[in-house]
């Protein structure tokens, strides 16, 4: 018996990578106009940044995406009042599908998001830091990046463009969660929005009708941290957004986040970050003058 093999038709094929990175501006930053001979998506981790562009000009909000055609124009500004998180990859892709991303803003889903952060922890695995520095021409490979991950670069990119262009064709993502994970994603929303107060593991339970074991089990298969990892990884990301933009000193911050005080925020802020908070600050600010 002859069997025939069916060709597998590649409707998005990424042939190049020209940079990963995951930038933390401070308040009023801004690139000047700038293009180059790929693509570039811009997705807003936190914030919101102003885009001045060819096909576009406004505002990327958080959870928001965007990326820039072959040879557009473009520049970033962040504004006056928050200092905002960007992830940007720059790639080669010559398929038509994308250039609708161009136009306008496109808000992703929750199984998006964790597609894109993929994509930036399997870039860790290839690439050399820094991954925050702007205007990098050359970004390095690493010589022993372990068997496949540039390839899965590639291939997690073009999973993400494909689910991407999936979800506009039918107008709505459909989600498949149990009745389990609806919760979990009810109880992190709800995290979400209140994680500046403080938060127990027994008002979490009683508000949505769990028990400690359930609760604790079930939020770590679904999002791969305890709830109380959960809570400070937010508060310290606040942390940083309250420290680059300036207007508040460390007890006032640690007030604002939730942190019981200005001792334990920089503990805490240490264990996340390997750093202090005024390093962290420095750091920041010499990057950003490079």
């Amino acid at each position: 018996m002859e069997y025939k093999l069916k060709k597998c038709e590649q409707v998005i094929h990424v042939d190049g990578i020209a940079n990963i990175h995951y930038f933390e501006f401070t308040r009023e930053y801004h690139t000047l106009m700038d293009r180059h001979g790929f693509r570039e998506l811009i997705y807003v981790d936190s914030g919101y940044i102003e885009v001045k562009a060819d096909n576009y000009v406004g505002v990327v909000r958080e959870g928001e995406m965007i990326i820039h055609r072959e040879n557009e124009t473009h520049s970033i500004s962040c504004p006056l009042d928050t200092a905002p998180n960007v992830i940007i990859i720059g790639f080669s892709c010559r398929s038509p599908e994308l250039d609708r991303f161009a136009e306008s803003p496109t808000q992703l889903s929750e199984s998006l998001q964790r597609l894109l952060t993929d994509v930036i922890k399997e870039g860790r695995n290839v690439f050399l830091p820094p991954y925050d520095v702007p205007n990098l021409p050359d970004m390095k490979k690493r010589q022993d990046y372990p068997f496949g991950a540039d390839q899965m670069i590639q291939l997690k990119l073009e999973t993400f463009f494909i689910e991407l262009i999936r979800m506009c064709a039918v107008q709505q993502y459909t989600s498949h969660e149990t009745g389990d994970g609806m919760k979990m994603r009810e109880i992190r929303r709800y995290i979400d929005e209140n994680f500046r107060k403080r938060i127990s593991l027994e008002e979490l339970c009683f508000l949505y009708n769990t028990n400690r074991t359930t609760l604790c089990a079930g939020f770590r298969e679904e999002y791969g941290k305890t709830v109380v990892e959960y809570i400070n990884t937010l508060r310290i990301r606040e942390v940083k957004r309250l420290l680059r933009e300036e207007n508040h000193n460390l007890t006032q911050i640690a007030s604002m986040v939730g942190f019981s005080s200005v001792h334990y925020l920089s503990r805490i802020f240490k264990q996340y970050e390997h750093q202090s908070p005024s390093d962290y600050s420095k750091s920041i600010k010499a990057k950003l003058m490079i």
